[in-house]
């Protein structure tokens, strides 16, 4: 007997947001952040998720406005840049993921430092105004922040900053939180990854569910 299920794509992505506003806990959120932190959570398939999501600084709107000025998009991981949906981009904005650039592999050495802290170096000529999505590797997250500390670093409009895992995840976003050079948004704790960061990166570019 043949499997029946809904087949309708809109109405699949209705009901699963019609869920998400029923059994998790959304309150807390502005109304510009809500539809952010709902898309999180149906990436993560988790309602939990919602008492981790936390927004600092009006990142919501901060985004938004320098995605709407053209800002271009700074990924630490070629899952985050290739997750963005780019007909949802308001200005056609350049997503940048320089992890494989052929320069990472000596600068990592030179700096004694991953890969994805390396890559980051890169971004110094695009990050004024810019929009930073970190979803995979805590050390790119904690090299931007000590970028960050420099007077002279130029400044991103916001980080949506939920790198995922076991080691060091949970400390670089509360070091995000705790010294909040620019708006941001993080997921506390272990959770977060490419899926939930993309999600909001998304969600922030263009308000339609």
């Amino acid at each position: 007997m043949p499997h029946v299920y809904e087949t309708d794509g809109p109405a699949i992505y209705r009901e699963s947001f019609s869920i998400i506003r029923r059994e998790a806990e959304l309150e807390r959120f502005s109304e510009e952040e809500e539809p952010v932190a709902v898309r999180m959570i149906h990436a993560a398939g988790l309602v939990e998720l919602a008492s981790h999501i936390h927004f600092r600084g009006d990142a919501v709107n901060r985004a938004r406005q320098a995605l709407e000025r053209g800002a271009p998009i700074l990924c630490d991981a070629r899952m985050v840049s290739e997750g963005i949906t780019r007909k949802r981009l308001p200005a056609d904005n350049a997503i940048i993921c320089t992890l494989h650039d052929e320069r990472v592999p000596g600068l990592a050495r030179d700096m004694a430092n991953t890969r994805s802290a390396a890559a980051v170096e890169l971004w110094r000529p695009y990050l004024d105004g810019a929009v930073v999505a970190i979803g995979n590797a805590p050390t790119a997250l904690f090299h931007l922040l000590n970028m960050l500390e420099a007077p002279d670093c130029p400044r991103p409009a916001a980080i949506i900053g939920c790198p995922v895992g076991f080691v060091g995840a949970a400390e670089s976003k509360e070091a995000l939180w705790e010294s909040a050079p620019v708006p941001c948004c993080i997921v506390r704790g272990r959770l977060g990854g490419s899926a939930v960061t993309v999600a909001a990166i998304n969600a922030i570019a263009d308000r339609a569910e």
